[in-house]
């Protein structure tokens, strides 16, 4: 839903990078302050938006409708041997002690199940006026599944109206390394394709191997169900007031939350921390990241930055090489960063502590703020 125009844009905070360019290039910065950059916002931020915003749309709790695998309890008022918990089959279907029938409830409200029980109570001259109580113990029909870059994954029951924040907000918001893309994927009824008509041989007679078309008598085809996955953009549900992108959910679908992965910016910048990389098919450079860092600090020894990147195949952390001072002069190609990749800039103490400086680098992306774009 458009997500692939904001990307790495909206993580420079809506501005052009050039903006920050001339800071960078001058190695000289406003003094370091812990205010986010306008737009920013951390992981926690973002996520208490979603608290405040899904607290706002939640629904009451309702009549639930029961389905296969429901565990209800029902209880006949004075009359206790007739009260205790079932559990409905999967043809939808629960059995009381006495009555002749099972009862058919899948679909049906509670209060439609203590209505039909009570009347089939009354017409076998079991009890002669029947109060009965049904109450939902364990709801396993309705389920709606949050997965993925989320804090803590989970299936939830759709027992009310609950929408795409809610969700979100009831699995904890997200994890650090979310992108900003929420997969909704749903099982929607499809009609089949009708059959062709028949094609002509060369001759001009009909194909007599060809399937006829279904006449307007014939019954119609069976519906099938077919996934549909839509994507919608975080920040088009908590920063555009779109009620259209906070859609409702049903049972049965799956919402899950991409990783995007996480550049992290440490050394001698002016706001050191990770930033949420996007899919948006633009990639993150060493000049981008510093950026973003909000540029580099007077004693900034700008040849001297370096990539650690760690190969996931032998488990090792190697150091790239990266004289921002050429990059910027455009001498030498700005460095393509990748997710974990952690970009170090030295100061002046850290030159001449060349030979820990992975070591030292590593240590500092520990409990840094992992920044994502904010509103617009």
């Amino acid at each position: 839903m458009g997500s692939g125009s904001r990307g790495i844009s909206r993580l420079a905070g809506g501005c052009s990078l050039s903006f920050l360019l001339p800071i960078i290039a001058a190695g000289q910065a406003p003094a370091r302050t812990q205010k986010l950059p306008q737009h920013h916002e951390t992981t926690e931020q973002t996520n208490q938006r979603i608290r405040e915003m899904a607290t706002d749309s939640r629904a009451p709790l309702g009549d639930f409708r029961v389905g296969s695998g429901d565990v209800l309890m029902i209880e006949v008022f004075d009359v206790p041997e007739l009260s205790r918990e079932v559990r409905v089959s999967d043809a939808g279907f629960i059995s009381l002690p006495l009555l002749p029938v099972r009862i058919q409830v899948n679909g049906l409200t509670n209060a439609q199940v203590e209505e039909k029980i009570a009347e089939l109570l009354q017409a076998n001259g079991l009890v002669s006026h029947p109060e009965v109580s049904v109450s939902i113990k364990e709801q396993h029909s309705q389920p709606i599944t949050v997965v993925g870059a989320v804090r803590t994954p989970q299936v939830l029951q759709a027992n009310r109206p609950i929408r795409l924040l809610e969700a979100l907000s009831d699995a904890g918001g997200i994890a650090d390394d979310a992108g900003n893309t929420v997969l909704l994927t749903r099982q929607v009824k499809k009609q089949p394709t009708s059959a062709a008509s028949p094609e002509p041989q060369a001759d001009g007679a009909p194909n007599s191997n060809a399937v006829a078309p279904q006449s307007a008598g014939d019954a119609p085809s069976d519906t099938t169900l077919q996934s549909e996955t839509t994507s919608i953009n975080l920040f088009d549900l908590l920063d555009r007031d779109d009620p259209k992108a906070n859609v409702p959910l049903q049972a049965g679908d799956v919402v899950a939350v991409p990783r995007a992965g996480i550049v992290y910016v440490v050394g001698a910048v002016n706001h050191p921390g990770g930033f949420v990389l996007q899919a948006d098919g633009n990639r993150m450079t060493s000049l981008k990241a510093v950026a973003l860092a909000q540029g580099t600090a007077p004693t900034a020894k700008l040849g001297d930055a370096v990539i650690l990147r760690k190969d996931l195949a032998t488990g090792t952390t190697r150091e790239i090489p990266v004289n921002l001072k050429r990059v910027m002069q455009r001498k030498d190609e700005d460095a393509a960063l990748q997710p974990n990749d952690v970009f170090f800039v030295p100061d002046s103490a850290g030159k001449r502590m060349l030979h820990t400086m992975g070591t030292a680098a590593l240590s500092m992306t520990t409990g840094v703020a992992i920044i994502r774009a904010g509103s617009l």
